[in-house]
Parts: structure tokens; sequence; C-alpha cells
């Protein structure tokens, strides 16, 4: 991928005479951009919405725009909603998103736009109508830069690349990702624009007492793609699961361009036992599958973030996460395991977790409850993240989540 020559750095050097400019109750209106909010769009559809929540909570005038593909179930009131366009459907096109935008970025104010993911036209607007307008942007990838994602419809990516989304993004003030290696992904991709490395929020729910059963279960939950590794899990899982009948394996989640179809028929010729497919969970049922669930499993190849780590530990279920995933914090917490991505790695790891105690396995799921409950709650994460706003906006401190190397 080619290098990009940014825009200048911001701060107290560029802003001078804004530099000293502190205010007590930080307002902003904010613009946020996404290509869609429905729930099988996968971790954005639920992480900016609740960011947007928890900032308009603070008080600040937040707009979600997004493409309105179907009727959808998120109705919250700073959601807008814009028709599709002509053209592939792939694309997002939306004239009245552009137009808005423009609207927006004319108007007076203290204003940040925010855009969320990238291969779509709404988010290249952001970046369009960012030329000529002192209004910063900021650029949220979501996990879309990394290697194993940009090779997935590799071409198509290239030319979408050098026709809208290079000089899209090469507008933004800031980058946010949500772990190290991800912002390793935005450096390397030739950006030297300020990152702000914050995770994303959880909702936390009460911790509930776990009664022991016969049946242990397994549980991946997350959409049914490629890049999740899950070719890996069910091999891993054949060579596993008659040394521990008391252990069924759940795969939950939507299906992504077919991919069920192949799992489903990789599990009969392994001829894996004790393994179910479902589709997706959502609101108490999937927090109930997390609840249900003895262990979980993440064998992705490649993620910015992973929230099902986050929910299955908030929920007080330990995880099985590869290096895919930025979990490190798993093995100091020890609320888990953090291994190295493919199938061997994968059977070591479950011969170890499908053998321990349960009790010893509720102790790690505790551990990981009270770890999402002091570092990733969303009011913290939206209080960190309007500070980069204030930042962007007026210059002075850096604030300690950016990075500038």
């Amino acid at each position: 991928m080619p290098s990009l020559l940014p825009p200048a750095r911001l701060g107290s050097d560029i802003f001078p005479e804004r530099a000293r400019v502190m205010i007590e109750d930080f307002y902003v209106s904010t613009v946020h951009t996404i290509p869609s909010v429905i729930q099988d769009a996968g971790g954005p559809s639920y992480s900016v919405v609740r960011l947007c929540e928890s900032l308009t909570a603070q008080g600040h005038d937040v707009t979600l725009a997004a493409l309105d593909w179907h009727p959808t179930k998120c109705n919250r009131p700073f959601l807008k909603l814009f028709p599709l366009g002509q053209g592939p459907k792939r694309l997002g096109r939306s004239p009245e998103m552009y137009k808005w935008l423009q609207g927006q970025a004319r108007t007076d104010g203290r204003k940040v736009f925010h855009n969320h993911s990238l291969w779509m036209m709404p988010n290249v607007y952001s970046g369009l109508i960012r030329r000529g307008n002192k209004s910063p942007l900021i650029v949220s990838p979501r996990g879309t830069l990394s290697d194993v994602a940009l090779r997935i419809n590799k071409w198509q990516k290239r030319l979408f690349w050098h026709t809208y989304q290079n000089r899209a993004i090469r507008q933004a003030n800031c980058f946010h990702a949500t772990a190290h290696n991800e912002y390793q992904d935005i450096r390397n991709s030739g950006f030297e624009q300020p990152v702000c490395v914050l995770p994303n929020g959880i909702d936390v729910p009460d911790l509930i007492k776990r009664s022991t059963g016969e049946r242990k279960r397994l549980l991946f939950l997350g959409r049914i793609h490629k890049i999740k590794g899950l070719e890996n899990l069910l091999r891993a899982w054949e060579a596993v699961f008659r040394r521990y009948p008391d252990w069924d394996l759940q795969i939950i989640g939507p299906d992504a361009d077919g991919y069920l179809a192949e799992l489903q028929s990789l599990a009969a010729r392994l001829n894996v036992g004790r393994v179910t497919f479902h589709g997706p969970l959502y609101g108490s049922q999937k927090l109930a599958a997390y609840r249900d669930a003895t262990l979980t499993v993440l064998p992705t190849f490649s993620e910015n973030f992973g929230m099902t780590v986050a929910e299955s530990l908030a929920a007080g279920t330990p995880v099985i996460v590869t290096k895919g995933a930025p979990w490190e914090g798993l093995r100091e917490r020890k609320a888990g395991w953090w291994i190295d991505v493919g199938v061997n790695p994968l059977v070591e790891c479950l011969d170890d977790a499908l053998a321990m105690a349960e009790d010893s396995i509720m102790a790690m799921g505790r551990r990981g409850h009270d770890w999402m409950l002091s570092d990733f709650s969303w009011n913290r994460i939206a209080k960190e993240m309007s500070g980069v706003y204030r930042w962007l906006i007026d210059g002075g401190e850096i604030p300690s989540c950016v990075r500038l190397d």
C-alpha cells in the first residue's frame, strides 16, 4: 500500500492561539459515519452505537449517519439513516448522505467528524467533505487495515483504494486504534498522523452464580467467516473431543457468504461428534449463551479488538483466544488463554483447558468479569474519546491515549 502524505499534526505548536484554551464544560458536536448498524454487520454495529450513546450521556451533540439497508431494530434518537443510491450495493452509494454531510461541514460550531471502518462510500464521504472545512476528522479503521483483512477481496480493495479511499482518509487529522496491533497496521499503511489507542467498551452485566452440571460447553459466538479460524477449531476438536466426552462444541452466529455450509461439510468429513451450529443470537439470548458456556473460544486469524472476548469475560466466562486478536492481558489477568494461531496450538490448549476442574474455570471467569468492570466501561472510554475531540479542536496537552511516534 502506498505511503501517504498526511496533513500536519494537530497540537499546541499548530494552534498556538488556542493552545491554552481550557474549558470546564467541554461541548462538541460529533458527526459519526458508518456503513451499517444492522446487528449482523459485526462488532462495530454494537461498539459504534454504544460509543455514540455514551457520548450523548456526557452531554455532547451526536449524530450517527448510516445506510438504511432494511428495517433495523436500532432506533436511537441520534441515528440518521440514508437511502442507498444507484450502483452496486457493496459500494453503498448514498448521494443523500453525501449532500447532508456537505451541509454539516458548512455549519459553524465545535464539530468533529468521526468515520468508522473503510471500503464503502460512507467511509469516503467524510474525507471528501473535509477538504476546505476546518472541522477535524478522526478515522477508526475497525480492523480493516490488517494484513489478513486486506487479503480478502484484495483486487477490489486495491481498486477502491486508488479510486476513492486513499484521498479520503489521507484527510484525517487523527486515527483511532482499538489496540496496539491496529496502531501498527495504521503505521504500516504509511500514515503518520497521531493515533488515539482506545479499546472498545463493554456493557458488564451482574455476575450470577453458576451451577455445575454433567455437560460442559465450548462456545464460539461470532460471524461465521473464514477470518475467524473456524476450520482450525473443527480440526482441533476432531483431535480432542473423544478424550472429553462431557464436553460439547457449539458454534453460534450469522452466516457470511455461505461459509456455514462449508463448515458443516467439513464437520461431516471429519466425522466429529457433539458439534452443533446455531444462527445468530441477540440481547438476552446472547448473554444467556455466554453464561451457559463453560469456555468461549476465538481461533481468529485477525481482529482489531474481538468483541466476543469482552462480552464473554463480562458474562463471567473465560476465553481461549489466538494471537490474531489483541488479548495478551488474558495471561496477566489469569482470565483465559492467549495462544498462537493454528491447529496444533489449539489442540494443546484445549487439552489443558478441558481437563481443568470446573471451579478453577469459574474462578478465571470471575477475574475476567472484574477486569471488564475496571478497564472497559463505556463511561471511561467515552470520557477519553471526548478528551481526544477536545484536543483536536483546541490543541493543548496531548491526551495520554494519543501516540505521535
